[in-house]
């Protein structure tokens, strides 16, 4: 039992810079503050087709997804997109720099790969509200009750 309280605290270490991003991107404010057409501009710069679909895209993403994480809600689904968000970022945006400038995005790849296999943990919502894990058996594990 004890051992399914880490998700809680991967969750939370993922869910909180996800949540600040999107912030930024969709709202515009914040410590990370571009806007959805700041964020497209830079997505235009980059060669992304369709910079502001993919700048809303990006920005749910990293807003809903950060508070489902958070709160511990679609765990798995959520952390197989942000893990692919930031292997995109790591790739296209950081790579360039070496490691110094892939380390945070490589980290959370890492961390939302850890969350697809590991699930939400002990203190969610999924468990909360259906009381058990969803998409457990996605990933090859059933559901184990804490």
């Amino acid at each position: 039992m004890a051992t399914r309280w880490g998700p809680v605290l991967v969750r939370l270490a993922l869910g909180v810079p996800m949540l600040v991003s999107g912030v930024g991107k969709v709202l515009g404010v914040g410590p990370k503050a571009s806007g959805i057409s700041g964020f497209a501009g830079f997505l235009s710069s980059l060669g992304v087709p369709l910079p502001t679909l993919a700048a809303w895209g990006v920005g749910l993403l990293e807003l809903v997804g950060g508070a489902l994480l958070l709160v511990g809600l679609l765990v798995r689904v959520t952390g197989a997109l942000v893990a692919l968000d930031m292997l995109v970022a790591t790739v296209l945006v950081h790579l360039p720099d070496g490691y110094g400038g892939i380390e945070l995005t490589l980290v959370l790849t890492l961390i939302a790969g850890s969350l697809v296999l590991s699930g939400p943990g002990a203190l969610s919502l999924e468990r909360a509200l259906f009381e058990r894990e969803l998409f457990a058996g996605a990933v090859g594990q059933t559901a184990r009750p804490d």
